[in-house]
């Protein structure tokens, strides 16, 4: 497997960054549009998607400005990579974008951004905002 390649995208959100913090950050708001359910313990959550886990863990946090996490995956280069939510707003417009980082192969970049955007489609359907 080559070395994944970081890539950042941006959306504007109509909600408050507290609110929108809420669905990033909890195993209830994550499992309303990132994944089927959402367990935390300690400091590890556990993703589900049907039959399949994945595990990650925080990095660091700042409560209603940003999360990131790092996928547990007993891979050599685990640390290497990170996806991470990062909320802003305008201090002027009040606008509020939700700017997510991630890694993907290169070969499946488009793809990864296409899921983002299907997750993140999902998330603003919770949040009513369009």
């Amino acid at each position: 497997m080559g070395k994944k390649k970081e890539f950042v995208i941006e959306y504007d959100f109509q909600s408050s960054p507290q609110l929108l913090f809420q669905y990033l950050s909890t195993p209830s708001g994550l499992s309303e549009w990132f994944s089927d359910d959402v367990n935390y313990r300690g400091e590890k959550y556990t993703f589900f998607w049907g039959e399949s886990e994945e595990y990650a863990r925080v990095l660091s946090k700042k409560i209603n400005e940003k999360i990131r996490f790092q996928w547990i995956t007993e891979e050599d280069d685990e640390e290497d990579y990170f996806f991470e939510f990062k909320i802003q707003m305008d201090e002027i417009t009040k606008d509020v974008s939700l700017i997510i980082t991630d890694f993907s192969e290169e070969d499946e970049l488009e793809e990864a951004k296409l899921l983002w955007d299907s997750l993140v489609s999902d998330l603003k359907q919770v949040l009513g905002s369009t």
